[in-house]
């Protein structure tokens, strides 16, 4: 049966009303700050003796002060209230604002509208975590990438519409401002009858006592994010996006003036690009998933972050010799094309680096404290936006070119991805998985979602060739520890991916005994840890693609821990160049590249009711005819 587009979901009130809510509001957020900045500089304002500059600075900062002052009281209301009513009111609070917002432009008060600036930041700070959290109460594990693909898109393109928007009011009516109050009014309005279709979605903690100590709940919230290793890596790989992007979109105005001598449409251009391309890539994600949440996008999206960086500064190295006043004379000087496409290949990569994190933090966060895991990677998020503009200051001050920047940027970058990598294998590990899937194989899943989601489980299936853990990684949602015979365990290269892997040697009673029992133990300890470790019951890789019999080591595992066993076939591998021949070698080149490779689950069985000779039955009749 074929899967439903993630734009299906536009039609679902579950998703819909909320969709429009929040892309409302993130327009609103551009309109207002896009005009402000825009008066700022081109009025002439001169605020407590600071220049259009200055305020410009101050104004940014405004915005974000808040994320730092209120996100972990925001994470707790989250989780502790009913969130429909919270999206209603948070609107409410925007509509009051807005007004606020108007009376302050049509009187000229500039102080009055940095107040609203700030609170704006507060609102924002108090929508965050109830705009993340409501999406896995409301979607399945599978709909996760396609919603927040979604919700990222439309993000951005709000932040499109918006900066046009906010300019091209101010421009038409630069005097009294009534038009862009006007805006400001009627989308808060609209955000908040859209808000009024959010269908109820249930408290996830309501007897919370929420704590307003600001310090010591960021402190407790941080703790709930570090619990689990991945959720935390994903923050972290999320704020480092946030920085790439600072550095990136902040420098933009300068590269602009010094680089392309172009003017402030140019500028808005080169940020259309860069937004266009956050949207296709995050919406590209779903279909590069295959609906799942798939960890290998991540590192795919870091490289071409880091691609497309370097590419920038070879498009445009040193100051253009020609100055352009308007888009047409832009487009016409040579480079000028690559430069968006660069922006664009840059924004898409990073929808792709970013997608995954936000539904992985979702999935694998335990649900009573995501909304407050949210604010922590709010929190963090303004950290390394914050330490963005420093390093951009610092390294600018200390001589270098804006295109120059861009590159350590691109080295940064590779940098950073490489530590987190490092300390979590199975990021690089899914993105093997998935060049080899996507690439080597067309693979045809059947079957995936009966591997239980969550608690420990016995994944047992046929062995065919040398790369079936990794097509398993690449196919099962869950990530699996391998039982791998020591001999391949140490195969060069191999031994590298299965170390990071944790994969789990085993030898023969007479090979090596207690290698063979340290092997059951290793077993015992990842199924006591809710984890699900996959065995190869025929004991060896097959010399004649048939499935041999299966071992009973796989009972003597569940008659310790009787947990569910899910078996799998693997089919059409044989032949190809990583499966054996007779004589124990490896297959030549081409042997079965881009085969139709069926990958079968099966029903799970109870460990109490499971044997060897049973399991073997149930791959067989899996796998059928297909070799």
């Amino acid at each position: 049966m074929p899967e439903s587009s993630q734009f299906s979901l536009l039609g679902q009130r579950r998703f819909l009303p909320y969709f429009v809510t929040q892309f409302l509001g993130a327009l609103n957020d551009n309109i207002f700050r896009n005009g402000l900045i825009i008066l700022v500089a081109f009025q002439g304002v001169v605020l407590l003796d600071m220049q259009p500059a200055q305020l410009t600075n101050v104004a940014a900062a405004l915005f974000i002060v808040p994320y730092f002052i209120f996100s972990a009281t925001a994470g707790q209301l989250a989780d502790k209230y009913e969130k429909s009513l919270l999206f209603r009111r948070i609107k409410l609070f925007e509509i009051a604002l807005m007004l606020i917002a108007s009376a302050a432009l049509v009187t000229e008060s500039y102080i009055l509208l940095l107040l609203v600036l700030f609170l704006m930041g507060f609102q924002s700070t108090l929508f965050g975590p109830v705009k993340f959290a409501y999406l896995p109460q409301n979607l399945s594990n599978r709909e996760l990438v396609g919603g927040n693909a979604l919700v990222e898109a439309g993000t951005y393109i709000a932040i499109i519409i918006g900066l046009i928007v906010g300019g091209v009011a101010v421009a038409l009516d630069p005097d009294r401002q009534f038009l862009l109050s006007g805006c400001l009014i009627v989308v808060a309005l609209f955000g908040y009858l859209a808000s009024r279709s959010i269908p109820t979605t249930p408290a996830v903690d309501p007897g919370l006592q929420i704590n307003w100590n600001a310090a010591s709940e960021t402190i407790r919230i941080i703790g709930f994010a570090r619990r689990e290793r991945s959720v935390f890596l994903s923050i972290m790989g999320i704020s480092w996006f946030w920085f790439f992007g600072t550095v990136m979109t902040v420098q933009l105005p300068g590269y602009t003036k010094e680089i392309l001598f172009g003017t402030e449409i140019i500028t808005t251009c080169l940020l259309v690009a860069f937004a266009v391309g956050v949207g296709l890539g995050s919406l590209l994600c779903e279909r590069l998933s295959r609906h799942r949440i798939e960890l290998g996008l991540v590192p795919f999206g870091s490289i071409g972050l880091s691609l497309f960086a370097v590419d920038l500064f070879f498009a445009q190295p040193a100051p253009a010799a020609t100055a352009v006043s308007n888009v047409a004379e832009f487009l016409a000087r040579p480079g000028s094309l690559r430069v968006l496409f660069d922006l664009t290949m840059i924004g898409a990569f990073g929808g792709i680096f970013s997608v995954p994190l936000y539904a992985l933090i979702q999935h694998r966060t335990e649900r009573k404290h995501l909304s407050r895991v949210i604010a922590a990677n709010n929190i963090i998020n303004s950290i390394f936006m914050v330490l963005a503009s420093l390093l951009a200051i610092v390294l600018l001050g200390a001589g270098l070119s804006i295109p120059q920047l861009f590159v350590v940027l691109a080295i940064l970058n590779g940098v950073v991805a490489i530590y987190i990598y490092s300390l979590l294998p199975e990021f690089l590990l899914r993105f093997l998985a998935w060049i080899i899937i996507n690439v080597f194989y067309r693979v045809r899943l059947s079957g995936v979602d009966r591997v239980p989601e969550h608690g420990p489980a016995i994944v047992v299936c046929n062995h065919v060739s040398y790369m079936d853990p990794i097509l398993l990684a690449g196919c099962l949602k869950r990530p699996m520890r391998f039982v791998t015979y020591y001999k391949v365990f140490e195969t060069p290269v191999l031994n590298a991916i299965f170390r990071h892997a944790k994969a789990i040697p085993i030898a023969s009673a007479s090979e090596d005994e207690a290698m063979m029992e340290a092997a059951f133990e290793a077993i015992d300890a990842e199924l006591a840890d809710g984890n699900v470790v996959c065995i190869f019951p025929e004991g060896g890789i097959t010399y004649d693609g048939e499935i041999q019999r299966f071992r009973p080591g796989i009972e003597r595992v569940l008659e310790r821990r009787p947990v569910p066993v899910v078996p799998v076939s693997l089919g059409r591998l044989w032949g190809s160049w990583f499966s054996r021949r007779r004589d124990g070698g490896l297959k030549k080149i081409p042997g079965r590249l881009f085969a139709r490779v069926p990958v079968s689950v099966g029903m799970p069985v109870a460990g109490r009711r499971a044997t060897a000779p049973g399991l073997e039955l149930l791959v067989r009749t899996l796998r059928g005819d297909e070799r």
